[in-house]
């Protein structure tokens, strides 16, 4: 998988893309991620970006032209250094042969990040990740391309990229030979609608508290049994949403 990322700011993703289980899937191959600033295409002497709103308002707002010349350099040649005339040159040849590229924008007005839409993306062959900042976008950027908006939550962030480290870390936990064990990536919370169950290690006994004892048991369905009663109990009490989601779901299944 190839993930592209436009940002102000590339100096942010080094540790997020330099340490752990992200760094392990991209030295495995499993997973490619290209930093690009697109004040590349910055308008002027001073590579401007941005201005203020029209019909007044606070902030600044990032303009249409150098975002959208970035993106096409980038989603044509790979590079935001590409020429014009190369970029030109290469849009013509994807028209005759488009390649499959999915545009994520991150932004408060998107659809929620769940495990669901982490899945949906994983499975694409190229990402590239738009990183706002400031007050947001010129409208323009959203009409002129077609883009996933996405939202990390209820809250509003300084720029999106701390949502796309997000999402990249997401992804790379499912992506074949990241994780040591297979098997981890679905055997979580929300991967099969409901909590995960309560984990416990060595030693069997802290501060009064025990392992509980059919983990000690030995006995694969008992333990199965008791880790799925554990996870709706605590999806019950913890994530009645999700509770209700997944009686409905079951109730459909059967």
């Amino acid at each position: 998988m190839r993930i592209d990322v436009l940002t102000l700011f590339p100096g942010m993703f080094a540790g997020a893309l330099g340490e752990s289980i992200v760094s392990r899937g991209i030295e495995a191959g499993a997973l490619a991620v290209h930093l690009h600033n697109f004040r590349d295409h910055g308008i002027g002497r001073h590579q401007k970006v941005d201005d203020t709103p029209c019909g007044g308002g606070p902030g600044l707002v990032l303009y249409a032209g150098p975002i959208l010349n970035a993106l096409d350099s980038v989603e044509l040649t790979g590079t935001t250094g590409a020429s014009a005339e190369a970029i030109a040159s290469a849009k013509q040849a994807s028209e005759a042969a488009p390649a499959r590229v999915k545009r994520v924008l991150f932004t408060p007005q998107g659809r929620p990040l769940t495990q669901e839409v982490v899945r949906e993306l994983a499975s694409e062959e190229r990402l590239i990740l738009l990183c706002g900042h400031y007050e947001g976008f010129d409208e323009r950027i959203r009409l002129l391309r077609e883009w996933d908006e996405i939202s990390l939550g209820d809250f509003v962030l300084t720029g999106g990229e701390l949502p796309a480290m997000v999402l990249i870390d997401a992804m790379a936990r499912l992506l074949p030979g990241v994780l040591g064990d297979e098997t981890s990536a679905h055997d979580e919370s929300f991967e099969d609608g409901l909590l995960e169950y309560p984990q416990y290690t060595r030693p069997l006994e802290y501060e009064g508290l025990k392992v509980p004892d059919v983990l000690l048991s030995g006995h694969h369905a008992n333990i199965a049994k008791w880790r799925l009663e554990q996870a709706k109990e605590r999806t019950k009490q913890r994530r009645p949403d999700l509770w209700e989601r997944y009686q409905r779901n079951e109730s459909s299944t059967k």
